[in-house]
C-alpha cells in the first residue's frame, strides 16, 4: 500500500468512526463490550446547589440508582442508559435553560424533575415542544396537569408531563382534616408567594373553612427572607391555634423559631416542602407538623430494594423526601423506554413514542402502585402527617383524603 492509498484509507476509517459516534452507537465496556450498544439519557432537573440541594441531590442520586440497576439487568437490550443532571437552583429561568440544554442533546429521552412547581411551569413547555417526557417526583400544584381552571374545567395542558406524587388539592385538605380532628379551630396562614406555597395554602384554607374552622389571618413572605418579625407580630395579634405555612423548609425553619421566640407557642404545619431534616436544623421545633406524599418509605416492603440499593450505592447525601418518588419516576420512564426503544434507530426518534408509552405504564414501585390517570397524575392519593418529636420527624397518621 503506497502512502497516498494509506492516507485515503485512514481518512475513510476516521470518517466511519466519527459517523458511528455521531449517531450514538458505540462499543461500550460497561455493557460487556457489546458492539453497537446505543445510548439513551435520562435527565434530571433539580436544585443541586443552594438551600434546597438536600432534596435535589436525593432526587438525582435516586435516578442514578434506577439507571445503574437497569443497566446491570440489561433492562433494554442493545441500549445503555446514562444520567444527565442539571442544576435548576430552584429558579424558573435557570430551570428553563436546563430544559433547553437537555432538549438539545439528541440522546435525552426523558426527564425526572422538577422539585419546584414554579420551575416546572418553565420547563414543561420547552420539553413538550421537544417531545420529551417529564415525570416529577415532587410537583404538587394541580394546575400543572389540569390547567388553571382545574376545579371547574380540568383540561390536560401538556401530554408530556406526569408525576408520581399526589397534589395540593389532596394534600391541603388532608392537613386541614387532621388539624380539625385534633380540635384546632383557628389557624393563620402564611405562604411564600410561589405557585407551590400559594396553591397549598389556598387548598388548605378552603377545606379548613368548609370543615368548620376559621382562618383568622392570612399573610405572605418573600422567598429567601430571613427576618419574619413583622409577619410574626401580625399573626400573634390574631391568636391562632396553629400556623399553616405554604413554602419550603429554608424559610419554614426560621419562621417557626422566630414565632416561638416571640411567644407564639403554637405548632407550625406545612406541606411536603418542609418535610426534611433541615427544617429542624434551621429552627423547627417539637410539635411542628408536615404532610408528605405517600406512606413512610422506611415502613414499606415495596421500598426495600430501593433502600438497600441506595445504601449500597454509597451516596453521601440522603434520599430525602422525594428520593423514592424520583426512583419510581425514573423507573416509569425506563418501563416506557422498553417499548419505545425496542425498534428505534436512535434515542431522539423514540421521544414521542416514550410519551405515548407512559400512559399505559403500571407497576409496583418503591412507593407502591405507580400508574397515571388521564391527566398524568399519580393514581395514588396516600399521604402522611409527620410531627417533630425529640428533634426528628415521626409519622402521626397515614391515609387517604376522605
Amino acid at each position: 500500500m503506497n502512502k497516498r492509498t494509506f492516507k485515503l484509507a485512514g481518512v475513510a476509517i476516521l470518517a466511519s468512526t466519527l459517523a458511528l459516534a455521531g449517531c450514538g452507537a458505540r462499543t461500550d465496556a460497561g455493557t460487556g463490550g457489546a458492539t453497537g450498544t446505543k445510548v439513551a439519557k435520562i435527565g434530571v432537573i433539580a436544585p443541586l446547589s443552594g438551600d434546597l440541594s438536600a432534596m435535589g441531590l436525593g432526587i438525582k442520586n435516586s435516578v442514578d440508582l434506577a439507571i445503574k440497576q437497569a443497566n446491570a439487568s440489561n433492562a433494554i437490550p442493545g441500549w445503555k442508559l446514562e444520567l444527565a443532571a442539571e442544576d435548576d437552583q430552584a429558579t424558573p429561568d435557570v430551570g428553563k435553560n436546563a430544559a433547553t440544554k437537555l432538549a438539545s442533546d439528541d440522546a435525552v429521552v426523558g426527564i425526572v424533575g422538577t422539585l419546584n412547581s414554579g420551575v416546572a411551569q418553565s420547563t414543561i413547555p420547552v420539553l413538550d415542544a421537544a417531545k420529551i417526557v417529564q415525570v416529577s417526583p415532587a410537583n404538587t400544584n394541580p394546575s400543572l396537569t389540569k390547567g388553571a381552571d382545574y376545579l371547574t374545567a380540568p383540561k390536560r395542558s401538556n401530554a408530556n408531563y406526569f408525576r408520581t406524587c399526589t397534589t395540593d388539592d389532596v394534600q391541603g385538605p388532608f392537613a386541614a382534616q387532621y388539624l380539625l380532628g385534633t380540635g384546632v379551630k383557628k389557624v393563620a396562614t402564611i405562604h411564600d408567594k410561589t405557585p407551590y406555597g400559594q396553591g397549598l395554602v389556598t387548598e388548605f384554607a378552603k377545606a379548613f373553612t368548609a370543615g368548620g374552622g376559621t382562618v383568622v389571618g392570612a399573610e405572605t413572605i418573600n422567598p429567601d427572607d430571613d427576618n419574619f418579625s413583622a409577619v410574626v407580630s401580625k399573626v400573634k395579634a390574631v391568636a391562632p391555634e396553629a400556623i399553616y405555612y405554604g413554602g419550603v423548609y429554608s424559610e419554614a425553619g426560621p419562621l417557626s423559631k422566630q414565632a416561638k421566640a416571640a411567644g407564639l407557642k403554637v405548632p407550625l404545619m406545612g406541606g411536603d416542602g418542609i418535610y426534611d431534616g433541615n427544617f429542624m436544623k434551621l429552627g423547627g421545633t417539637d410539635g411542628d407538623l408536615a404532610t408528605s406524599v405517600g406512606a413512610p418509605v422506611e415502613t414499606l416492603a415495596s421500598a426495600k430494594a430501593f433502600l438497600d440499593g441506595y445504601k449500597a450505592g454509597g451516596y453521601t447525601d440522603g434520599y430525602s423526601a422525594y428520593g423514592a418518588y424520583a426512583y419510581d419516576a425514573a423507573n416509569s420512564i425506563i418501563a416506557a423506554l422498553k417499548t419505545s426503544l425496542a425498534s428505534a434507530a436512535d434515542a431522539k426518534s423514540a421521544r414521542a413514542g416514550t410519551i405515548t408509552a407512559m400512559s399505559s405504564v403500571a407497576f409496583e414501585g418503591a412507593t407502591g402502585k405507580v400508574a397515571f390517570d388521564q391527566y398524568g397524575d399519580s393514581v395514588s392519593r396516600v399521604l402522611t402527617v409527620y410531627k417533630v418529636s425529640g428533634g426528628a420527624w415521626k409519622a402521626e397518621k397515614t391515609g387517604e383524603l376522605k
